[in-house]
């Protein structure tokens, strides 16, 4: 019954905005299809727990113990969950809708993407695995429904902003990510669903404002990772472990944009970029004698370095005078730490 109030909530709270009146699913009435398919997406959520590996470079950042929530979306027992909740993990486990813990294991991580998959090692029963929506499909302004696992697997409401570019500073880009408001707290691998029980992203960040640099409204809200990213890699993430845009060059920096310049604000120890010299508080001005046009094109240029070459130059300012720093090309997924046997 709990599961149903849940939801009952969540369809109330849609149907009583004024947009979301002009659907074809009566105000005061939700359809049992609706009902239905967000039973079923909510059946699938799964609290994911991991570990990090000992001494595991990520810990330091992510934490030695996580959490956050993971999809099912395989009926051999594949979950989607966000990368970072099993970077460099080796003891995980999850619990389903129904408070059943099971252990499970790492498949892949997809660092262009961020995207993390888990496979349970004892089957799944009474659980239906997920369909996938395209963001493409939907509406600004259109209501949805997140999913998150904790005491309880909990279906909130909440309403698409914007669909547009997102830059992190630690080195992380793609061309189309989900913009939502109001926020959910429990963001990690959060389920974005729209009323038809599809799947349309995976939850991220929390972010103080949401909206773009040209909207002078802000507003507080997450940022999913679109599903639609998936399918294209998916089969090789399964065989590999990782998809085909993950091994690129990785310089090891945090960077942000301030005035149309790039400045450096952490180095990673050990790190290509530590091993060069490279000190918070620098600007980087141009990669192999081009200039840095924005945080997006920067990161675009250093990943189309070849991974058989040896070096390449980076121009810094340093305050006082430009130095022609080398780095050495390292290929990040060759230097993530990985369980005994993966």
């Amino acid at each position: 019954m709990r599961r149903y109030f849940f939801i009952c909530c969540a369809i109330v709270f849609l149907c009583s905005s004024a947009s979301y009146a002009q659907t074809a699913i009566s105000p005061s009435t939700p359809s049992e299809q609706t009902r239905q398919a967000l039973a079923q997406a909510q059946n699938a959520i799964v609290l994911v727990s991991s570990r990090a590996i000992e001494d595991a470079p990520s810990a330091k950042t992510l934490g030695k113990e996580r959490q956050g929530t993971g999809v099912v979306i395989g009926a051999d027992g594949l979950i989607l969950t966000i990368g970072y909740l099993i970077l460099e993990t080796e003891q995980i486990e999850i619990r389903t809708n129904q408070q059943k813990i099971y252990p499970a294991h790492v498949v892949a991580y997809d660092q262009a993407t961020g995207f993390g998959l888990i496979k349970s090692l004892v089957p799944l029963s009474g659980i239906i695995p997920v369909q996938m929506g395209q963001s493409k499909d939907q509406k600004i302004g259109e209501m949805l429904v997140v999913a998150t696992a904790g005491d309880a697997t909990v279906l909130g409401p909440t309403k698409l902003k914007d669909i547009r570019p997102f830059t992190g500073y630690w080195e992380y880009h793609l061309d189309q990510a989900i913009y939502t408001s109001p926020p959910v707290a429990n963001h990690s691998g959060a389920g974005l669903f729209n009323l038809k029980g599809e799947l349309l992203g995976v939850g991220s960040l929390f972010m103080r404002d949401i909206m773009s640099e040209q909207n002078p409204e802000s507003l507080a809200g997450n940022m999913y990772v679109p599903t639609d990213l998936l399918a294209p890699i998916l089969k090789e993430m399964l065989q590999n472990g990782i998809g085909p845009q993950s091994r690129r060059p990785w310089l090891g920096i945090n960077s942000v944009e301030r005035q149309g310049r790039i400045q450096i604000v952490r180095v990673t120890p050990e790190s290509p970029a530590q091993q060069a010299g490279l000190r918070a508080g620098q600007w980087v001005l141009a990669l192999e004698g081009r200039p840095i046009e924005s945080l997006a094109a920067f990161y675009k240029q250093v990943w189309a370095l070849p991974l058989n070459s040896s070096t390449f130059r980076l121009t810094i300012f340093d305050g006082q005078e430009i130095l022609q720093i080398p780095l050495p090309v390292v290929d990040r997924s060759t230097i993530i730490k990985k369980p005994t046997g993966i």
